[in-house]
C-alpha cells in the first residue's frame, strides 16, 4: 500500500466541527483503511489543539501565503464549502470532498457543492456523514 496524504482546508474561516470530525479516531481509521498515512490540516481561525495520533501522521497550521503546494502533494483534498477553496482545489485536479457547514444561515455551500457534484467535479457531505463518505470514496 502506498503512502497517501490528505489535505484538509477551512480557508480563512473557522470550522471547528470539520477539524474535530476529520481528526476523530473513526475518521482517521477510515482514512488509514483507504491507504492514507498522513494528514495536513489548514485550520484557519479555528481553535484546534493538535494531539498525537497513532493512526496517521497529522500536522497543522493556521494560514500560509499559498496552500497550493499542500494541495499539489496531496492525494485527496477535504475542503469546507467556500467557493474560493473549492475552485483552488479543482485547479489542482485532485479528488475533492467538500464538507458543508450546516450551521450557516443559508444553503449557498450546499447549492454550489450539489451542482458541482452533479457535473462530477467533486463529492460532498456533512460532518455527520464524513466518515461514511470517506469509506465510500
Amino acid at each position: 500500500m502506498s503512502n497517501k496524504t490528505v489535505f484538509v482546508t477551512v480557508g480563512t474561516t473557522k470550522f471547528n466541527e470539520l477539524i474535530d470530525t476529520v481528526t476523530d479516531h473513526r475518521t482517521l481509521e477510515a482514512l488509514k483503511r483507504n491507504g492514507y498515512t498522513s494528514m495536513i490540516l489548514q485550520i484557519g481561525n479555528g481553535t484546534f489543539v493538535l494531539e498525537p495520533s497513532n493512526v496517521i501522521e497529522i500536522s497543522s497550521y493556521t494560514f500560509k501565503p499559498d496552500i497550493g503546494p499542500d494541495m499539489i502533494k496531496s492525494d485527496l483534498i477535504i475542503s469546507h464549502g467556500g467557493a474560493g477553496s473549492i475552485m483552488q482545489a479543482l485547479d489542482h485536479g485532485k479528488p475533492l470532498l467538500v464538507v458543508i457547514n450546516e450551521n450557516l444561515m443559508d444553503n449557498h455551500q450546499y447549492e454550489l457543492a450539489e451542482k458541482l457534484c452533479e457535473e462530477k467535479y467533486l463529492y460532498y457531505t456533512t460532518c455527520k456523514n464524513l466518515c461514511n463518505s470517506i469509506k465510500n470514496l
